[in-house]
């Protein structure tokens, strides 16, 4: 009976796989897992846009595949470059390594009112749209295949408003009347004008947070006590912070640090 019990106390386990939080780019394995992982991503959350039968990713998908990577993009600049009849902007961003502490990649990019379809833009969307491509380009420049990889095209979607995607609207054909036909009659009263609205004031420009603002959150971030899942998150939305709430979000990863160490050396 003892020899019975000691078999079976001594069965093993099948073992678990572990669940992989974070791939190596340097290694094509783990980088062919993460394009499985993110064709799952971008189909889940409809993160892709078809351009002529085909699937574009968007920069929310890109980013996705960088921050598994442990890959985030730092705004270096955008500046205006408009002149008296066009509206632009160039836009340069980089990617920082968090494992390395290095930067990795760049990308350049602009936006400007006289592409299609950004006639009437107001001057912060020419800005942040240039901003967005510029998040975009950096990654495709050293993440092209893996979004391959994964089914797509290896160009970020807001590469595609450049060209001319929608189809061009031609104006009806009016029958013209014929040389001896009646001419209509002509309405008793004419039909009322639309009043023209009063044009808008401009919305006032953005001032996005600095590239020493984004360092030291990326910086707490790398804390220990910071959950991935924090850092994900924040890491996905540190470009559209504005100063103020850079500085707010320093001091709430500054006082979580605190609160946890504190609470670690209590409990120990």
């Amino acid at each position: 009976m003892s020899e019975v019990t000691k078999t079976t106390n001594n069965t093993k386990e099948p073992a678990r796989k572990a669940k992989v939080e974070s791939y190596d780019i340097a290694r094509s394995d783990e980088t062919l897992h993460l394009a499985t992982d993110l064709a799952k991503f971008i189909k889940d959350n409809k993160l892709s846009t078809t351009v002529q039968g085909k699937e574009f990713v968007n920069v929310e998908g890109w980013q996705y595949a960088g921050s598994r990577l442990g890959i985030v993009p730092i705004v270096d600049h955008v500046i205006n470059v408009s002149t008296e009849t066009e509206l632009k902007y160039q836009a340069k961003v980089t990617l920082f390594d968090l494992r390395s502490g290095h930067t990795v990649g760049a990308g350049f990019a602009v936006c400007s009112n006289k592409e299609n379809g950004k006639k009437f833009y107001q001057e912060f969307a020419i800005m942040s749209m240039a901003q967005t491509r510029a998040i975009g380009k950096a990654y495709r420049n050293i993440l092209a295949w893996i979004i391959r990889a994964a089914g797509y095209e290896p160009t970020p979607a807001e590469e595609m408003d450049y060209g001319n995607n929608t189809p061009e609207v031609k104006a009806p054909v009016v029958a013209q009347p014929a040389a001896d036909a009646p001419a209509p009659a002509v309405a008793a009263e004419a039909p009322a004008m639309k009043a023209v609205p009063a044009e808008q004031p401009a919305a006032p420009a953005v001032t996005y947070a600095s590239a020493a603002q984004k360092e030291e959150i990326i910086r707490l971030l790398n804390h220990p006590v910071i959950t991935r899942q924090e850092k994900t998150k924040m890491l996905l939305n540190i470009n559209r912070l504005d100063e103020e709430r850079a500085t707010q979000a320093i001091a709430k990863l500054k006082k979580a640090i605190d609160d946890r160490e504190n609470g670690e050396s209590a409990a120990a």
